[in-house]
């Protein structure tokens, strides 16, 4: 059950970069810009982001982690900001703050609406119209900004469902941008959770690069389990460059629930090539991903072995971060602000990365004797909610889909899922695969996850499986 990634294709398409390139940009932009597949701050020197996610929206007191991640070398942090539509929203107001504190810690702001994250699988998520609508609504914020922001459209803006549309929707979302004033350089992440395991974006990048008349938008992928080995690294990224189409790595992990991650390979790759990234995350991670923290409670005075192994480890942060030449006649700031505690209950986090589609094909007809078995398990709890996991595994014989049930026997309700299509009739949930994880081989097993609200009492179910 591996990836699709090819190990060739890289080198061929390296043979045809010097006849394949993008125009110039078709009017002048007033802070960074896009060439060659490169990223260039607004003095014209080029910009590598070597930086980390801040969960902002949910962690808005934190306001000493800019300075913290600074002090650690970081040269750009990617802010997780809410429209509204499933946190609180972000204001105009906030937004400038946000704006003031990185560039007083000369940092660059990647800025990042997480309300779109897993649409079309995940409940609730927004669409890239209404992000947009979003960012258009606090242009007062961004306005005059261009040389110190990013406009990461909408995070992960597709799950691995319903997904045929990402080119169409992303290129019309940067004409709308561009349309209502937004001259800012303009980042877009994959589908599929952000791995693109379908090539989704990768295969449409040149498309949705010519739709903005600005030529001036940057591609992100976003690597966790998909991306596991140094081949599936090198070959993803790799095409980029050889079509001259820029490419950063916004968000990956050391570790996750859906693979291992191998970290080495892609800040290895990164720096020989010169591509940008920004590891995952800073701090506040919950629902079973704390491991995923770079500093224990925000201080950077504990860094975990994520954090030192990305600030301080082979091609970190110290050894390979350059600050933005804009900031090159800034002072230091001589104090950070005084660090905050973080809230006493942390939300919960975004549902981690799905697992690819295997590479076999169904077998046509069902084998005789299948079934299967599902076990339930809590992974996270907090007041009033909690994160669930639940394993399905094939049994002697191979399926080709699967149905799991339960019945919750404490009021407990299921709100949001990825990995499977889930759905209530009072108590008794009703879990089904989707198209890439039924077919399971004989003893081989398929996670899917879902949030879930109870009150007082929050005892496990005993679920059924029945397998076709």
């Amino acid at each position: 059950m591996r990836k699709l990634f090819a190990g060739v294709g890289a080198v061929l398409l390296a043979t045809v970069a010097a006849v394949f390139a993008f125009g110039p940009p078709a009017h002048a932009a007033t802070g960074f810009t896009v060439s060659g597949g490169k990223l260039f701050d607004a003095n014209g020197s080029e910009f590598i982001m070597r930086g980390v996610n801040h969960a902002h929206t949910w962690y808005a007191t934190q306001t000493s982690s800019f300075a913290n991640v600074k002090a650690l070398g970081a040269n750009s942090v990617r802010v997780v900001l809410s429209s509204g539509d499933r946190w609180t929203r972000n204001s105009a107001a906030d937004v400038s703050n946000v704006i003031q504190l990185c560039k007083a810690n000369r940092l660059i702001c990647v800025l990042e609406v997480h309300d779109t994250t897993g649409y079309g699988e995940q409940s609730g998520a927004i669409t890239l119209d209404r992000a947009v609508d979003y960012w258009l609504s606090i242009a007062s914020a961004l306005n005059g900004q261009e040389a110190y922001v990013i406009v990461n459209i909408g995070n992960e803006p597709y799950g691995n469902q319903n997904y045929s549309s990402w080119a169409t929707d992303t290129s019309n979302a940067i004409r709308r941008l561009r349309n209502g004033g937004i001259e800012h350089t303009i980042m877009v992440d994959a589908p599929n959770w952000g791995q693109d395991w379908s090539f989704t974006m990768r295969d449409n990048a040149p498309t949705v690069f010519n739709a903005d008349p600005a030529r001036n938008t940057v591609f992100s992928i976003h690597m966790y389990g998909v991306f596991d080995t140094a081949a599936e690294i090198s070959d993803y990224l790799g095409r980029f460059r050889s079509r001259g189409l820029p490419i950063v790595v916004g968000e990956f992990g050391h570790n996750h629930s859906d693979g291992d991650p191998d970290e080495d390979a892609i800040l290895s790759y990164t720096q020989a090539n010169g591509i940008g990234w920004l590891g995952w995350s800073w701090s506040g991670n919950s629902g079973g991903v704390e491991y995923l923290d770079m500093a224990t409670n925000f201080n950077p005075n504990q860094l975990t072995s994520w954090g030192t192994r990305l600030f301080n480890g082979t091609n970190g942060i110290r050894q390979t971060s350059r600050q933005a030449s804009v900031y090159d006649s800034v002072p230091p700031p001589t104090t950070p602000p005084p660090t905050t505690p973080p809230p006493t209950t942390p939300p919960p986090t975004t549902p981690p990365p799905t697992t690819p589609p295997p590479t076999t094909p169904p077998p046509t007809t069902p084998p005789p004797g299948a079934g299967c078995t599902a076990t339930y398990s809590i992974v996270g709890q907090w007041q009033g909610g909690f994160q669930g996991d639940v394993r399905v595994t094939a049994g002697s014989s191979a399926i080709t889909g699967w149905t799991v049930r339960w019945t919750f026997a404490n009021g407990q309700s299921v709100s949001q899922s990825w990995n499977a299509a889930v759905t209530s009739s009072g108590s008794t949930v009703t879990a089904r695969n989707v198209d890439y994880n039924g077919r399971l081989g004989s003893g081989a097993s398929t996670n899917f996850g879902f949030i879930g609200s109870w009150n007082g009492t929050n005892s496990a179910p005993t679920p059924t499986c029945t397998a076709s």
